[in-house]
């Protein structure tokens, strides 16, 4: 049979398909399922970078930042004071003209809401008053220990003493101190001697604070998926934590008084370089490595609530009269430990 002649057609096969003329053959293994399980497909791909605490940091610098505009806000605050004074007298005139029984309860109580606002001014102030005592003690201790001062070790352990009279946790140490104090010759052991007797259980009671508080900003960052109100929850808890801390040693903040005190911490926290958490940090908590690998909100939970124990010792630095010497100074390692371990465990 001769073979047959070329046509003069052109080829209908499209060049991407030259085998589409050819039988199509389907195998079993065609026809088995290609769409996988949730138990079957593959877990999320990771970033390498270690959780942040970007909550803490948040809040460290927001904190720490310096404020511009001070005479601006001033001004803004004072006029917005003018104007409602103004308007709220206004009112009551009118509504004393209208309603005479109506507007004298309602000047009766505007009284009453002027009257506390002015207890909290002198609270606010009775406060700054106590922080700047408990600055004024620092300052003559380092004084103190400079000069090798004898009498004014002497005089700044009476004042601790008075400071610290009404405290009954603090009745037999004050007593103890005051029998063996005059027996002391020198300056540093006279002071090593009052923080010995009198801020040994304030430590401990500083500590458990830190704690409680590293706890629930961890607990509140896992469990809470977004990051404005974990922000919020860590700045309130920090707060807490610094007017308890202040609380226990003596100093009373009040809102005020604890904004300020957060912000020279978080001030000394970030000119330390102490604000900065890794790997090293999350692994000074049992699991802490394994924890961030299997959900990065409980490691984000673990590094924030590191984050917390450090601003809560360094707002001990800051409230405690007296420097770390003769007490060992918390280490952030055990209260993370503490405070951390068995926290997101498995029951």
């Amino acid at each position: 049979m001769s073979p047959r002649p070329p046509s003069d057609r052109p080829d209908q096969r499209s060049p991407d398909k030259p085998f589409a003329d050819k039988p199509f053959v389907l195998t079993a293994d065609d026809l088995a399922p290609t769409t996988m399980t949730p138990s079957e497909a593959p877990p999320p791909p990771d970033d390498d970078l270690p959780p942040q605490g970007d909550a803490m940091l948040t809040v460290t610098r927001l904190a720490a930042r310096k404020r511009r505009g001070g005479l601006l806000w001033t001004v803004a605050a004072s006029l917005v004071t003018l104007v409602v004074s103004v308007t709220a007298y206004d009112y009551l005139m009118n509504l004393l003209v209208r309603y005479p029984t109506v507007g004298m309860v309602a000047l009766a109580l505007t009284g009453l809401f002027a009257v506390l606002v002015v207890l909290q001014l002198f609270r606010e102030i009775w406060a700054f008053r106590r922080l700047a005592r408990i600055d004024s003690f620092r300052t003559d201790a380092a004084a103190a220990l400079g000069d090798q001062d004898r009498e004014a070790a002497l005089a700044l352990s009476r004042r601790l003493g008075g400071f610290y009279g009404g405290r009954t946790e603090l009745r037999w140490a004050l007593a103890r101190l005051e029998e063996t104090r005059e027996e002391v010759l020198d300056a540093d052991a006279i002071l090593d001697l009052t923080e010995r007797m009198l801020f040994a259980p304030l430590d401990a009671a500083a500590r458990r604070e830190i704690e409680a508080a590293a706890r629930t900003v961890a607990a509140a960052t896992a469990v809470i998926p977004l990051a404005l109100v974990d922000v919020l929850a860590a700045t309130s808890q920090n707060l807490r934590m610094i007017r308890r801390v202040a609380e226990v040693y003596g100093a009373h903040a009040g809102f005020f008084g604890s904004w300020r005190l957060l912000r020279t911490v978080a001030t000394h926290l970030l000119a330390t370089g102490l604000v900065s958490a890794g790997d090293d940090l999350i692994g000074s908590v049992a699991g802490g490595h394994v924890l961030a690998r299997l959900s990065r909100r409980f490691g984000e939970g673990m590094v924030n609530g590191a984050l917390t124990a450090r601003v809560g010792i360094a707002a001990m630095d800051v409230c405690r009269p007296l420097p770390f010497s003769a007490l060992p100074r918390p280490k952030v390692t055990n209260v993370i430990s503490r405070a951390l371990t068995g926290l997101f465990e498995r029951k």
